[in-house]
């Protein structure tokens, strides 16, 4: 399993292609700031030197641009002099050569060759990169965040938020810095050129100009406001139906089809009707700067004859402001919808900026230090914890686990077990209180160096969607094949592995598992994560209901290897099938978030309480007690 990350990626890109790196890892110590303005440009300003050169192609394209109706001018009016006589247009037309060649030069060459230049380096040095590495670092600025974030939201919801900030906030810095700009420079380019002829030819475009600033001013912040009402519509009709595939057993279990129609229909009629309201005021406008353009033309063309039937001109004005103005109107409709579609995209940037500028709440001190695990002491000093909820779930809870003690613990749901084990791995912080290591603060050390002292095999077995060989080694990246298949049959998983198949013909440990490892039973799945846990080798170990999915006779052939496993090392084990618990060191016994009782099996029974009256109501199981 790969583990190493370079910003370039390993595949095999041209000196053009790498200009932008789509694996760049973000400034360091930096997050994309809240404001939407400031997020965009987190991102831009680490592209800013391809965006220049972007940018100045661009500007090239616009003076050669303009060569075209310049030069129509230019012949126009050499052509329409009557003083010159038809033996001397030879001589008129060479005295006039260096010029036209400079606007041939500047149309037939210069104007190709930017061109080409700028689409190059715009697809090729931006397109690709830029947008994958918005999604790499969104994707990487997630994953910061505690588990209650993801609690929170549809996991297909924050997916399509950064699939979608990367395209809209690539199109936002690419458009405003290419088509846009070309656009005011093209007409600011125009409004010097007929200036040059007559003051008088300006006023069309001034005027059309005011006109589509003033359009843009009133509708543009409308089109805002839907298009972020949009996106979340979006983003929510992708949660719904990538909730509906990721739990699509239950569903098939349980759910009346047309129920889950509906939920998913009432999504994609908001999210149409969303959209249907900004493509409303999209029309209006388009329609409205269709007739502005058409009246620019032709008032451009009018003044444009009136000037040739004074006498002040002899064609060249006429020439040169007709193209040019046909040319800005046929792409105010095209400048619109950029301008549109960088504000709708502006939108769509916001609702997704909500989630990747969060600022995660479980954060590393500056410089933490790594956890040093010396004997495996752990100590849970005056705990209270609540979810934010008003009843607390553990209510002063203290507990000392001796290094290589073997605690198990004990209660009804809800009683604060696996609360306990969320905060240890710091998954979520105490409102008061200290958990301790070796005396160190869990809170002061890094949380990967915690997380990586820990193994643990939750009783929600959830797989990654790779092979069985990953998804093992996930708890060592670097351990060899041998070690692999090592702890795979320590945790008898090579009973079935050899027999396993996926659909594009991977056997064994190079089979996929599926989605959260839907293709494996439960006791299949199980056998995994124990494998996972031997093959890491912690020296603190939780076992959450670590072999609930197991039958007796697979659970049994298990225990001796867990028995081994926990040899010399510190232990936290929960269940609620007791009889897989009974041999530990110590039972801790909680109720509402309090210990009411502690001791080995024997001591419990003998004092008649809580934990003597759940044996009672089981079996006891398989172990010899």
């Amino acid at each position: 399993m790969k583990t190493s990350i370079q910003p370039e990626g390993d595949q095999p890109l041209t000196w053009l292609e790498s200009r932008v790196k789509p694996l760049a890892p973000a400034p360091e110590g930096l997050q994309p700031p809240e404001n939407v303005f400031g997020f965009i440009w987190f991102f831009a300003k680490q592209i800013i030197w391809p965006l220049i050169i972007c940018s100045v192609l661009g500007l090239l394209e616009v003076i050669a641009d303009l060569m075209i109706p310049i030069s129509l001018g230019v012949l126009v009016a050499l052509l329409a002099d009557q003083s010159i006589a038809v033996g001397s247009r030879a001589d008129a037309l060479s005295e006039q050569a260096p010029q036209l060649i400079f606007l041939l030069f500047m149309v037939g060459v210069v104007t190709p060759a930017v061109f080409i230049s700028r689409v190059y380096f715009r697809d090729l040095a931006i397109l690709p990169g830029f947008s994958y590495l918005i999604r790499w670092q969104a994707h990487n600025q997630l994953i910061k965040q505690d588990l209650s974030f993801f609690s929170n939201d549809f996991a297909g919801r924050l997916s399509t938020r950064v699939m979608q900030l990367g395209y809209s906030l690539r199109d936002v810095v690419l458009e405003a810095s290419g088509t846009l700009l070309y656009n005011v420079i093209y007409i600011v380019g125009a409004v010097i050129v007929l200036a040059y002829y007559s003051l008088w030819l300006t006023l069309p475009v001034l005027i059309w100009s005011a006109i589509f600033a003033l359009l843009l001013w009133r509708y543009l912040p409308e089109i805002q406001r839907r298009s972020r009402q949009h996106s979340g519509m979006r983003s929510e009709l992708s949660g719904r139906v990538v909730d509906s595939y990721t739990n699509i057993q239950t569903l098939k279990l349980f759910a009346d089809a047309n129920q889950d129609q509906a939920y998913v229909a009432e999504s994609i009629d908001q999210t149409n009707f969303g959209w249907v309201r900004v493509m409303r005021t999209n029309s209006w406008l388009v329609a409205c700067l269709a007739i502005a353009g058409t009246a620019m033309l032709v008032s451009a063309s009018l003044i444009g004859l009136w000037l040739w039937t004074s006498g002040s001109d002899q064609g060249a004005a006429l020439a040169t402001a007709v193209p040019l103005t046909l040319i800005i109107m046929n792409n105010s409709g095209h400048l619109f919808w950029v301008m549109s579609g960088i504000v709708e995209n502006v939108g769509t940037i916001s609702e997704s900026a909500e989630s990747v500028s969060a600022t995660p709440q479980l954060v590393d001190q500056k410089n933490a230090p790594e956890l040093n695990v010396s004997k495996g002491l752990i100590e849970f000093h005056n705990i209270s914890f609540n979810y934010g909820q008003a009843s607390a779930v553990l209510d002063n809870l203290n507990l000392t686990i001796e290094p290589g003690e073997r605690v198990g613990l004990v209660g009804p749901s809800g009683a604060g077990k696996s609360t306990m084990v969320n905060l240890l791995l710091r998954f979520f912080d105490p409102q008061s209180g200290q958990i301790l290591i070796d005396g160190q603060n869990i809170k002061m050390i890094s949380q990967n160096s915690l997380r990586g002292a820990i193994a643990m095999v939750t009783q929600d077995t959830s797989l990654l969607h790779r092979s069985i060989r990953d998804n093992i080694r996930f708890s060592r990246p670097w351990a060899t094949d041998r070690e692999v298949i090592e702890a795979a049959e320590k945790a008898r998983a090579l009973e079935f592995l050899p027999d396993l198949e996926d659909h594009k013909g991977r056997k064994g440990l190079d089979a996929h598992v599926g989605e959260r490892g839907v293709k494996l039973s439960g006791g299949q799945r199980q056998r995994i994560a124990l494998a996972r846990l031997i093959l890491k080798n912690a020296p603190i170990l939780v076992l959450d209901e670590a072999t609930s999915a197991l039958d007796s006779e697979v659970e049994a052939e298990i225990q001796q290897e867990l028995v081994d496993l926990m040899a010399g090392k510190t232990v936290i084990a929960i269940a609620h099938r007791l009889s897989t618990i009974a041999q530990l060191d110590r039972l801790v016994v909680l109720e509402q978030g309090k210990i009411k009782e502690r001791g080995t099996h024997a001591q419990l029974l003998k004092s008649g309480g809580t934990y003597a009256r759940l044996w009672q109501l089981q079996s006891g199981g398989f172990l010899n007690i």
